[in-house]
């Protein structure tokens, strides 16, 4: 078993080996536009008014954040950026990204576009895990109603919510069917509750053997490396293996706003520093569980992801590891995602698809992400800088 050295985050070359100078350059320009928070937030008020006046976007977003954040409108066109990515050993993760629906029909449609994705794993290396949202396959009100009183329901809701039951069951299904495991991902606190029932369900029916369905544990929650315990413990008692995909969180403001607003206590954690010492205490309770647990680190954090690798050497465990990954979204952290790979750790990148108009909220949130996390851009700006300049000499 070979025990590589620490991960080299600073290696440039190996960081942006998958980007010609051409996609560098505009890599450059793309992160000096999100560094500047005017800037986004003026694009965000304007993309959000183009999308209510249906003006065509596409023509201005495909070449720029799109075609960087994205690996294009439909799975084959997600293709070439698989196969960039598995050049380097480098997993995907299929992202359907259409967001907001709420019909039935709509969400039909979003459940068949998450099922080919899954159909897409078969027999395809190239892909490391499946993923969705609950709320991709369900209607958001009634998913906070089911989190808040599931007991209340009328005849109508209930019938709808054995729909969403029955969604969420055959896709993590098809998952286990085709032996690619998949993230359920976390959302809102006033959703989670009824997201973390049906995560619970199908863990227990397909997680017998190894873990194929992953809830999502979200460290900025004050509550969650409790829940993660609790979890464990449950995992243990009943036989099954636990699944977790470890994240910071995404939906800081507006928990906080819906606290005050509603009158009760932030569900989240009150700085930084709390929540990073909750995602590394998260990673070494996983490492010290390993016989139980199987983890995925979705990380942008250098030291979170260098902790990870240094326990995995503590444990004495092979970086090849199937129970342990690390993830990073397409486009973002590409110095962790590919000295990480490098240094011979399972690692997979987050590949968003689907249609340009569709996409504009996840493209909006990764623009804020940017440009609101303290020293993110500065420091991906300043690794971009270094590649052009070494590449030039």
């Amino acid at each position: 078993m070979k025990h590589p050295g620490s991960p080299n985050f600073e290696n440039t070359e190996r960081a942006f080996a998958h980007l010609d100078s051409g996609q560098l350059k505009k890599a450059l320009v793309l992160f000096q536009t999100v560094g500047n928070s005017s800037l986004v937030k003026t694009g965000k008020v304007l993309m959000n008014l183009a999308l209510a006046l249906r003006i065509p976007v596409g023509w201005a977003i495909r070449p720029t954040v799109y075609s960087h954040f994205c690996g294009g409108e439909t799975i084959p066109e997600c293709d070439k950026t698989m196969e960039r990515l598995a050049a380097h050993n480098v997993g995907t993760i299929l992202d359907y990204s259409a967001e907001g629906k709420e019909s039935e029909a709509e969400l039909d449609q979003t459940f068949e576009e998450i099922k080919a994705a899954i159909r897409a794993t078969r027999d395809d290396s190239r892909h490391a895990f499946s993923v969705f949202k609950v709320s991709g396959v369900a209607p958001t009100a009634l998913l906070e109603q089911v989190s808040r009183d599931g007991a209340g329901m009328t005849p109508n809701q209930e019938e709808t919510w054995a729909r969403v039951e029955n969604r969420v069951h055959a896709l993590c299904a098809a998952a286990a069917e085709f032996g690619t495991p998949i993230f359920i991902d976390a959302e809102e606190t006033w959703l989670q509750p009824a997201i973390d029932g049906l995560a619970l369900e199908a863990m227990r029916q397909h997680n017998r053997e190894k873990a194929l369905v992953y809830n999502t544990i979200q460290l900025y929650r004050t509550d969650r490396l409790d829940y993660l315990r609790e979890l464990t413990q449950l995992a243990e008692e009943e036989g099954w293996r636990l699944g977790v995909k470890l994240v910071r969180g995404a939906y800081m403001e507006k928990e906080r706003a819906r606290a005050a607003e509603h009158g009760y206590p932030s569900p989240i954690q009150p700085n930084k520093a709390a929540t990073d010492g909750d995602f590394d205490a998260a990673l070494r309770w996983c490492v010290d569980h390993i016989e139980r647990i199987s983890c995925c680190a979705g990380s942008h954090n250098e030291h979170s992801n260098g902790l990870l690798a240094e326990l995995m050497r503590e444990k004495g465990l092979d970086p090849q590891d199937e129970r342990i990954w690390f993830a990073q979204l397409l486009g973002m952290s590409d110095h962790i995602s590919f000295n990480l790979s490098a240094a011979g750790y399972q690692v997979a990148k987050y590949v968003p698809f689907g249609p340009i108009r569709e996409t504009i909220p996840y493209l909006i949130r990764r623009a804020e992400e940017n440009s609101s996390v303290a020293g993110q851009t500065s420091r991906e700006l300043e690794l971009i800088r270094r590649e052009v300049k070494r590449r030039s000499t």
